[in-house]
């Protein structure tokens, strides 16, 4: 096996994707690479480019490569097998003494790297790497370049939730191997996510028949079952097994041998559903079993039976059999008058809103689609934050302005689209002043720019026209509802969802 090639021909495709921003060309610049590399550089090459190296994340902030010395080498002579080898290394160091050997580590294989290489490394470790190789475009490259079906590719990536082994499986089984990949138990899938609704009356007219049920601000988990085993998965798929046993005992009550299901945790206080934050820090600290409750809303696999393709009525019928007790209020309707008086009850319980899904929907894993959408009366978006201004008065001596971001689709990038110091507590402006000091990336002015690692959720009232930002619109009345951990920047709401909001702008959004 082949295990030579130049790690700067990996590097030139990254600066060929970033310089256009068609899909198109994208696509054929990766395509044209993962042809001309075996199976399993094409592995490593696709965790590379698309910023998801095969070992994950190993815990490399922005302050440990900028305290790095800054040489480079004058020549490419890095291969693509070595920079692997070294990313498995540090991510694999741990124990007395780790972090000095992580470091040493790292210096070595950037002092070893040309400018342009050492560039993308740092974009790379620190989740920088928005050049537009995003996994959605790098999954078509993959089965382009592997000559198989791009949409066998995305149910299989979808189904397996690791863009590597997809692409290893696409260049050496085939269309085959692909379809091979299937919901497995205690493998957790990218979860089904819901597009906001302008309104009830909308997202029923949408549907023959839909399915209003209450939406919760809870954690979304997707809870697997083998036998008295479970375990317990984060959206972003990370295992909360050992901080939720209230959802472990509810899961292993149910009358079933093996299942998947999807559903929020969420914890109700003395005066009914707490907020999302006080549910993260309940789960934080170890959450008694009574505290957090289980509400269930899809069932994904029961005995052996998959049940992803099947309707959301007949997957909602499963789930009403064996576990009636934890389902989320849900009523089936076509009546708008019905629709919105489900609505007020879920707002009355002190919910957010509701999801309307059409009842002859399969379960996209993985998908941003219009067969479910979430009605809520105030609207929110989760954007990304660039930077923050240092407070005057009372928040002297705190980073207060926020400078809010929206993801570009084409890019990965994110575009400013305005600011707001509104809905900060003391306490969140405490926490958010360290949290954005670790994530410092430099200064303007009075504000501190940081890497856009944190997502947080804000209501506004709409949006304008603007020449002050570059995506050409600008929030208006934007607060601060709450920071969401359980959410990548990937997930960010995008700038086009926001421009569907201007004048005559096309009302189609993602989640």
């Amino acid at each position: 096996m082949r295990m030579g090639v130049p790690f700067a021909i990996v590097v030139d495709a990254s600066d060929a994707v970033a310089a256009t921003r068609k899909r198109s060309e994208k696509t054929a610049i990766l395509a044209t690479l993962l042809s001309q590399v075996s199976p399993a550089e094409a592995a490593i090459c696709v965790g590379l480019l698309s910023g998801e190296p095969r070992q994950g994340r190993i815990g490399v902030g922005w302050a440990t490569v900028r305290d790095l010395r800054r040489t480079s080498a004058d020549q490419a002579t890095l291969t693509l097998a070595e920079v692997d080898d070294a990313i498995t290394a540090v991510a694999v160091a741990t124990g007395p003494g780790s972090a000095g050997h992580r470091r040493a580590l790292l210096a070595d294989l950037m002092a070893r790297a040309t400018a342009a290489e050492r560039s993308f490394l740092t974009a790379l470790l620190t989740g920088e790497l928005r050049q537009g190789a995003l996994v959605g475009v790098m999954g078509d490259a993959v089965a382009r370049a592997a000559g198989v079906s791009t949409a066998v590719t995305r149910r299989a990536l979808m189904l397996s939730g690791d863009l590597s082994r997809t692409a290893e499986i696409a260049v050496t089984e085939g269309e085959a191997g692909l379809l091979a990949v299937g919901l497995e138990v205690m493998r957790p899938v990218l979860p089904m996510l819901a597009s906001p609704g302008a309104s009830v009356a909308e997202a029923v007219s949408a549907f023959r028949c839909a399915s209003i049920e209450h939406k919760l601000d809870g954690l979304r988990v997707q809870i697997h079952r083998r036998g008295d085993e479970v375990r317990v998965f984060s959206r972003n798929l990370n295992d909360l097994t050992a901080r939720l046993p209230g959802i472990v005992a509810a899961a292993r009550s149910l009358p079933v041998d093996e299942v998947v299901l999807d559903g929020e945790a969420l914890w109700i206080g003395a005066d009914g559903p707490a907020s999302f934050q006080e549910t993260m820090s309940q789960v934080d600290t170890d959450a008694p079993p009574e505290g957090v409750v289980t509400f269930l809303f899809d069932i994904l696999h029961v005995d052996g039976v998959d049940l992803l393709d099947s309707p959301q009525h007949e997957r909602s019928t499963r789930l009403r059999q064996i576990a009636p007790e934890l389902m989320v209020p849900a009523v089936v309707t076509d009546d708008v008058a019905v629709a919105e008086q489900v609505l007020q009850d879920a707002l009355a319980a002190g919910h957010e809103g509701v999801v309307i899904k059409d009842v002859d929907s399969t379960y996209a894993a993985g998908r941003r689609g219009a067969a479910w959408r979430k009605v809520k009366p105030v609207r929110t978006y989760d954007l990304v934050v660039l930077g923050a201004e240092w407070g005057h008065g009372r928040r002297q001596g705190r980073l207060s302005n926020l400078h809010l971001g929206a993801r570009d689709p084409d890019t990965g990038a994110f575009v400013m689209v305005g600011k707001t110091f509104k809905g900060l507590t003391d306490e969140l402006l405490a926490w958010q002043t360290e949290a954005l000091l670790t994530r410092e990336t430099g200064r303007e002015g009075i504000a501190v720019l940081v890497a856009p690692e944190l997502v947080i959720e804000i209501a506004i009232d709409g949006v304008q026209s603007s020449i002050r930002y570059r995506g050409g619109l600008a929030l208006r009345f934007a607060r601060v509802k709450r920071y969401r951990p359980d959410k990548e920047p990937a997930q960010a709401d995008t700038i086009d969802a926001l421009r569907a909001l201007l004048p005559g702008g096309d009302r189609t959004q993602d989640d």
